[in-house]
Order: structure tokens, then C-alpha cells, then sequence
């Protein structure tokens, strides 16, 4: 067994509660002993420095934009038809691209990535780790969402094409039509004796109409939010709401609602119209409110590096501190449907974990080393 010792533990798990002296055992990549003066083949000494579980950003875009400029390395955006949910993340993602080691350099050890925000409904995205060097080997969980866009962009995209959609209505009439679709292809499927034949786009939304998985919502503004909503009530959807940038002005009716929040990207020029409302007490409002909020960079918009950057703008902006851990680690966990293997240390969990030389929201702590599944996969003390 490997043992981590002579660190303070923040677990993430209930209340905050830091534990002064804990040994963290770890065997076969999972946590399998908490506890005092734990004996193992193999010690790790922290120091008397802080231990976290690696963070976690519920929407990004690693591995499909990578950090090349130019038309080779990006794979986001399949802007040829505004409904292609029979994408899948996996079939992009470079692993190889040097923003994962980036990543692991900002203790980030998982993420949720996927399709940009082109086309109506994207594709899947796909929970996995910041480190290896293949994708098959590095998921989490496959598919963990089926990406669909509101707003400016899929307007934007297809306006330029002199093609559907060109407005909201039919960005909303084009997703019901697919999710009708689907939804008549699955009845089908469902009677032995009126199968109907494959149809590879529908198919990819059985998940979706099953609730095995929810429909992930890049919407910026609140009328699009509210889109979002009474689609996802229509065809009885699980839903996540991403980017939400004006959901600081409803936030009692999100409240309401009932359903959770990936805030951002907060930092950075306002680009487009529908982000004047831009600021980051959107996800501090949304955490006062009693919305469950998970903090996200959208990389590359912000690098993924910085994810503890973006949770430490939401402290200055009257967020409080631990809440603000909680939007990126156990929270977007929970949020993607992975709180069982990472998000917190707990035994049973994934050995995700990272050593910080001070608080992981002050501009001056420094990873010290990250793990993942057990294994050092970025270590700071070597410089």
C-alpha cells in the first residue's frame, strides 16, 4: 500500500472540516485508509502541506480545440448540419495535446468535455482524466451528456450558411422536432412487432429521452435559460444549465427550478451580445440563492490551469470560500453524475489528489504535486 503522510486534509466530504495529520492509504489507483500513522510499502511525505481532491470542470472543451492555432486541431464544431447528436467527444479528444499536462500542472485531474456550441444539439460529451495517453483508457464515464446550444451561436452559424436555424424559434422548433423524433423511434422500439429500421441520430437520443443522461444547455441568456427549462419539462429531460451568464437576475427562479448550474466562463472580454451581463457574482448570487453551482473555464476560453483562478474571483465577489471549493471539486462531480469516483477523498474513490503549499485560492500557492489514480503524474517540487 502507498501512503501519503504528514498532511492536512481538506476531504471535501459534508461540512468543512480539515484534518491536521491524516495518512491517506492508497492501492490499485483508489483510496482505501484514512487514518493516523498507517504503515505502506511506499511513503509519500507531504510536508505538513495541504491535501485535496484533483479538481473537476463540468464543461470544457480539452482535447477537441487543441493548443495549435489554426484549422488542424479543431474538432469542436461540425458545422455542416444544425442536429448531429450521433457525435461523440471521444472521437476527437487528443490526449497528447500538451493543455492536459497544463491541466495536471493546475491540479484540474478531471473534466467533462465535449462539442462547442455550433449546431442545435452537438453531440456527446464525455467525463474523463487529465492524464494518459489514450482516451479509451482515461474515461470516466461515456456519454455523460448530450450537448445542446441555445442563442447566438447555432444563429450566427447557420445565418452566415442561409440556413435553419436563423432565430430562436427555430433553434427551439428544430430541437423539438429531433426530440419528437426520437421519441417516436424509441415507442417503436419498444413494440416487438413494429421495429422501426436504425437510425443512427435517433439512437444517440435514447439515453437522453430514457433520463440515463441529461441534455447539457449552453445558454448564456435568461430567456434562453427558460428555453432550456420548458424544453427539458416537455419531454421529461434531465437538464443541466451551462454558462447561465444572466443567471444572477434569476436566480430565485432557478431556485425554483430546481435544476444545477455550471457557471462561466466569467473572465474575459464581453464577445458578443448576449454576454453584456457578463460578471462574476453570477455564480456567488446563484450559490446564495441555494442553487447548486459548479464553476467552469469553457477551455480553451480561460486555460484549464486557472479553473482555482475562476473560484477565487467568485471569493473576492463575497462567495464563500469553501463553497467556492466545492464548485470545483465535489459539485460538478455530482452535477455529472461521477461523485462515486472522484470530487472528494473518500475511501472507494479514485486516488485523484493533489498537494498545494497553501490555499488553493491564493494566487501564490503552488501545486506541488498531482496524482491521478495513485500515480504522480505532475510534480512541482522537482523545479
Amino acid at each position: 500500500m502507498k501512503i501519503i503522510k504528514n498532511v492536512k486534509v481538506l476531504t471535501m466530504e459534508g461540512p468543512k472540516e480539515v484534518y491536521e495529520d491524516l495518512d491517506v492509504g492508497i492501492e490499485d489507483g483508489k483510496i482505501v485508509a484514512l487514518g493516523e500513522n498507517l504503515d505502506g510499502d511506499e511513503v509519500i511525505d507531504g510536508e505538513g502541506n495541504l491535501l485535496l481532491p484533483g479538481f473537476m470542470d463540468a464543461h470544457c472543451h480539452l482535447g477537441m480545440w487543441e493548443d495549435a492555432i489554426g484549422f488542424e486541431g479543431s474538432d469542436g464544431n461540425e458545422m455542416t448540419s444544425p442536429l448531429t447528436p450521433q457525435l461523440r467527444a471521444i472521437d476527437a479528444i487528443n490526449p497528447m495535446d500538451r493543455t492536459f499536462a497544463d491541466a495536471r500542472s493546475g491540479g484540474v485531474t478531471s473534466v467533462a468535455t465535449g462539442p462547442g456550441s455550433a449546431n442545435v444539439i452537438g453531440g456527446s460529451f464525455v467525463a474523463l482524466k487529465t492524464a494518459g495517453k489514450r482516451v479509451d483508457s482515461m474515461i470516466i464515464k461515456d456519454p455523460v451528456a448530450m450537448k445542446i446550444a441555445f442563442g447566438e451561436n447555432p444563429k450566427r452559424v447557420y445565418h452566415d450558411q442561409s440556413k435553419s436555424p436563423s432565430t430562436r424559434m427555430a433553434i427551439a422548433a428544430e430541437l423539438r422536432e429531433a426530440l419528437y423524433e426520437a421519441k417516436s423511434y424509441m415507442e417503436k422500439k419498444d413494440d416487438q412487432d413494429n421495429e422501426p429500421d436504425y437510425n443512427f441520430k435517433n439512437e444517440a437520443l435514447l439515453p437522453v429521452l430514457r433520463k440515463e443522461i441529461p441534455v447539457k444547455a449552453h445558454a448564456h441568456r435568461a430567456d434562453d435559460i427558460f428555453t432550456a427549462i420548458r424544453i427539458a419539462k416537455e419531454f421529461d429531460l434531465l437538464l443541466t444549465l451551462d454558462h447561465v451568464t444572466e443567471g444572477h437576475l434569476i436566480a430565485d427562479e432557478l431556485k425554483e427550478e430546481g435544476y444545477s448550474c455550471i457557471v462561466g466562463p466569467s473572465f474575459g472580454e464581453r464577445s458578443k451580445y448576449e454576454l453584456i451581463n457578463k460578471t462574476y457574482k453570477t455564480a456567488v448570487e446563484l450559490q446564495k440563492a441555494g442553487v447548486k453551482v459548479a464553476i467552469m473555464t469553457d477551455h480553451p476560453v480561460i486555460p484549464l490551469e486557472h479553473l482555482n483562478l475562476c473560484a477565487q474571483f467568485c471569493v473576492r465577489e463575497g462567495m464563500d470560500h469553501y463553497e467556492a471549493l466545492k464548485a470545483i471539486t465535489i459539485h460538478p462531480a455530482e452535477i455529472i453524475g461521477v461523485e462515486d469516483r472522484v470530487g472528494s477523498i473518500k475511501i472507494g474513490k479514485d486516488a485523484d489528489l493533489v498537494l498545494w503549499n497553501g490555499d488553493p485560492l491564493q494566487v501564490d500557492s503552488k501545486v506541488l504535486f498531482t496524482m491521478v489514480d495513485g500515480n504522480i503524474v505532475y510534480d512541482g517540487r522537482e523545479g
